[in-house]
């Protein structure tokens, strides 16, 4: 007859009833439930498919915020007027007497500098998922010649 689950008992790590009985057997779980848990574990594989999806997805959302960034970057320095000044510089430096005029927002204009901004996050995209993938295959090869990363989890 099992006494596992009812009211009023206590059980023992061996799974045998215990004799501790203080306040309807709450006293023993307590005092086994207050030490916290070391639990070591060992990541002896990572799915190379699933590391390739999550870091798509991540270097995606980097590669989004950059383009926010610099663009947001670019219509601040904008607005400040720092295009403007520097375009005057390099005007008085060129100096240029034959009348054609400089003008620097040919070379670094929103919509150029967006455009390589996206060049160079799509390359991100294309090239952080396929390290992370190779990483992921090169992991599982270095793990089962060493056995994989040893882990200590702790129950707080």
């Amino acid at each position: 007859m099992s006494t596992v689950g009812q009211a009023g008992t206590a059980v023992r790590a061996d799974d045998s009833p215990g004799a501790s009985q203080k306040a309807g057997g709450v006293t023993a779980e307590r005092e086994r439930l207050a030490a916290p848990r070391r639990v070591k574990l060992s990541v002896s594989r990572v799915d190379p498919w699933s590391a390739m999806k999550l870091s798509f997805l991540l270097s995606v959302a980097v590669g989004i915020a950059g383009v926010v960034m610099v663009t947001t970057l670019w219509l601040v320095l904008s607005s400040m007027g720092v295009f403007t000044d520097l375009n005057r510089t390099v005007e008085g430096v060129l100096n240029t007497t034959n009348g054609a005029k400089f003008d620097l927002m040919n070379y670094i204009g929103l919509g150029r500098v967006a455009s390589l901004s996206i060049v160079i996050a799509v390359i991100d995209v294309i090239l952080v998922t396929a390290i992370c993938t190779l990483g992921a295959f090169l992991y599982n090869v270095c793990s089962s010649l060493v056995g994989g990363l040893q882990i200590t989890l702790t129950d707080d």
